[in-house]
């Protein structure tokens, strides 16, 4: 079980914007700090978790909730 350090509902939110705020919220975290995303929709679920990978965070669980949601922790990666 990973402690999650804050949590950011972007299901509301559209793309670009869905990584804009998930970019942010990882952003004012600790470096090792656990973010988890509640997501909804294709784009998101494909681009939230490629781009968090791109920028060197770590995709620890990616999950479906039962109500068309989907979990998604991520850990956070000091920067080089």
């Amino acid at each position: 079980m990973h402690e999650v350090t804050r949590t950011l509902d972007i299901t509301r939110e559209v793309c670009p914007m869905t990584y804009v705020r998930t970019k942010l919220a990882l952003e004012a975290l600790d470096d090792g700090a656990v973010l988890e995303v509640v997501l909804r929709g294709d784009e998101p679920l494909k681009n939230v978790p490629r781009n968090a990978r791109e920028e060197g965070h770590e995709v620890l669980v990616l999950e479906p909730r039962g109500d068309g949601t989907h979990r998604l922790l991520l850990r956070k990666q000091g920067g080089a």
